[in-house]
């Protein structure tokens, strides 16, 4: 083999392992900042023991045009809660690492409906995960949405 071929031949292999760095088998790679799906909101998922978690932490529209106050959590079941912030709002909880860049197990709240789904997470690559919210632990009676990764 002569050096040129052997020289793109690394570049390829080099290429491909990092490629796959970015996909490795990580329980937290899903802890940072991700956009939603229709770029309005941005959930800062943690890790708490074993757990994953999210929280609302950035809106592009923080106050009710109405009073110009903080957004309120004006859908939710239980009354006590309707007069709090949405902002910093839990909406994620209980997600467990599955193993092969998946979590499940875990709730979403949607503060739009006021209601909460099972939900199940998956890394699509290093900048982008796939969010599924779904009724009555079944999976297909749901809907997905991308979220990106915020820098």
């Amino acid at each position: 083999m002569n050096l040129s071929r052997l020289i793109v031949l690394l570049c390829l292999v080099c290429v491909t392992l990092s490629s796959m760095a970015a996909t490795t088998d990580d329980p937290d790679a899903i802890v940072g900042k991700w956009l939603s799906s229709k770029k309005r909101n941005q959930v800062l998922i943690y890790k708490q023991g074993t757990k994953y978690f999210g929280k609302l932490v950035w809106m592009l529209e923080p106050n009710d045009p109405a009073t110009n106050k903080p957004k309120l959590d004006k859908e939710n079941p239980d009354e006590k809660l309707r007069s709090r912030p949405l902002m910093y709002t839990v909406l994620v909880t209980n997600l467990t690492y599955k193993g092969n860049n998946t979590w499940g197990d875990g709730e979403i709240y949607n503060p739009e409906d006021g209601k909460t789904y099972n939900c199940e997470v998956s890394l699509r690559d290093a900048n982008s995960i796939d969010l599924r919210g779904y009724v009555m632990g079944i999976s297909f009676l749901g809907k997905s949405k991308i979220w990106t990764r915020v820098p």
